[in-house]
């Protein structure tokens, strides 16, 4: 076994209050944002479609406000994810760290923006980064494909969307070989569960 698979089975130090482990959580969240090999950069992302059945796809985590309680995914405007929150802005993030050993289950309300500042700002950056190729595509997500010619790119941010979501409330669970703990954090408070 490497260094680094052993340093990944190690378990880190436990947290004992509530604020110390919410205070860690919002931190392992913003890290998530930038080091591409965190567990939580790519979380599932589910949500309810129009049938009310549920979806869920992995996204990429690209920014956090632990100050407002905020996540920003980017999606392509015609995913179905998109149409889902239009309908339906409730959403549940799900993500698990091997490493931390650690689930959370994040509650969100989503809101969408597919124009304003909040989206220009965004794109101004996502268009000098090599994954701008995936908002310009002719072709919506999933759309099948045919043996004709490949239609050329949308015109710039045609298709680039921003997910804002507000989490609500966490529910964290750690396994650890001294014993499970769990507990959910909203706005107001938090509480141990049983796990």
């Amino acid at each position: 076994m490497s260094s680094a698979e052993a340093a990944d089975q190690a378990q880190p130090p436990r947290l004992t209050g509530l604020p110390a482990i919410e205070a860690a959580i919002w931190q392992q969240l913003a890290r998530a944002c930038h080091d591409r090999h965190h567990a939580w950069r790519t979380p599932a992302l589910a949500t309810v479609d129009a049938e009310g059945l549920p979806e869920a796809r992995t996204v990429v985590l690209r920014e956090v406000d632990a100050a407002q309680r905020r996540l920003w995914i980017y999606s392509d405007a015609r995913a179905a994810k998109v149409a889902h929150l239009a309908r339906q802005p409730q959403a549940v993030l799900l993500a698990w760290s091997p490493r931390l050993h650690w689930q959370l289950r994040l509650r969100l309300r989503v809101m969408l923006h597919t124009g304003g500042l909040a989206l220009a700002s965004r794109w101004a950056r996502v268009k000098l980064s090599p994954s701008v190729g995936d908002y310009l595509s002719a072709r919506a997500p999933g759309a099948p494909l045919d043996d004709g010619p490949t239609a050329p790119p949308a015109e710039e941010r045609a298709h680039f969307a921003a997910l804002e979501a507000e989490v609500l409330q966490i529910d964290w669970l750690e396994l650890h070989r001294d014993g499970h703990r769990r507990a959910r954090f909203d706005r107001h408070a938090a509480c141990w569960l049983q796990p």
